[in-house]
Formats: structure tokens, sequence, C-alpha cells
């Protein structure tokens, strides 16, 4: 579980630095440009796209997504799941004669719920945190192909 924990977010970042490559501009050189001088357009969009958005696209790709750690992940959903559990599991066992065992039985149920509970809360986490990455590249991109297009390269995206 603790392997899966780790796995997921390093999933997630390698998934958002792909849709971030495949999703970068391409700069035809429209006016004849050289390799040399659309190299040096390129370095030199990328450093002002950088300074006018605010946004660096290499420390965004390499940023990991916010996370909890593993032995507070889910520990409160978990509780108030195993609470509520072994409650409504009382309620039901002291109608069948034995409210011990209904307690013990909805509280484990409970915790499982809350446990399913808190994963999806941090998928959901992640998934929102990928968004906002995304839309910030997008930002950092449209600055980039501004740049190339005042250049007289063809940008298509």
């Amino acid at each position: 579980m603790q392997r899966m924990m780790h796995t997921v977010p390093g999933i997630a970042m390698l998934s958002l630095a792909l849709v971030a490559a495949a999703q970068q501009p391409i700069a035809y050189p429209a006016k004849g440009q050289s390799p040399e001088k659309q190299s040096k357009d390129e370095g030199e969009c990328y450093a002002w796209a950088k300074k006018s958005t605010g946004i660096d696209p290499a420390a965004l790709a390499a940023a990991p997504p916010p996370q909890q750690s593993g032995s507070t992940v889910g520990g409160g959903e978990r509780m108030g799941g195993a609470a509520r559990g072994a409650l409504g599991g009382a309620a039901i066992g002291a109608i069948a004669g034995d409210a011990g065992k209904g307690a013990g039985i909805g509280a484990i149920v409970g915790t499982m719920a809350g446990g399913r509970q808190a994963r999806q809360k941090q998928a959901d986490g992640n998934q929102q945190a990928q968004a906002q990455s995304q839309e910030l590249i997008n930002t950092y991109y449209r600055g980039y192909g501004a740049c190339m297009s005042g250049r007289g390269y063809t940008v298509s995206q």
C-alpha cells in the first residue's frame, strides 16, 4: 500500500510531463530562417516567455505534485468512518441483542469506507493540481508562440 502511494504521484508527474511535451508549440521557419537562427530565436523566446509569464515550464514539470505523507493520508476519514460505523453497528447490534459485536463490525466497515473516501480525496487533489499545472504551461506556450510568430515563424500547437 505504501509503495502504491508513492507510485501514483510518480505516474501523475510522468503523464503531466508527456502531456506538456505533446502540446508544445512547433515553430516552422516561414521566412527561410537558418537552423542556427531558429535555435537562437527559440532560446530567446523561451527566456522572454518565461520572464513575461513568470512561468518556467522546466521547473513546473520537475515540481512534485502536492501530497500528504503515507502515515497521515486518510487518517481523519478512516477515524470518522470507524466512529460512524461503530455507532451504526452498535445500534443495529443492540436491536439484534449484541451491541458490542455490531459496533466492532460497524467500525471495520466504516474504516474501509473512510479509506476509500481518503483515496478519492487524494485522487481529486492530484487531478486538480495537474489541471492547474497544465493551465500554467498553456499560458507559457501562448507567450512563447507569440514571440516566435513575431520573429517570422509559423507556429502551430
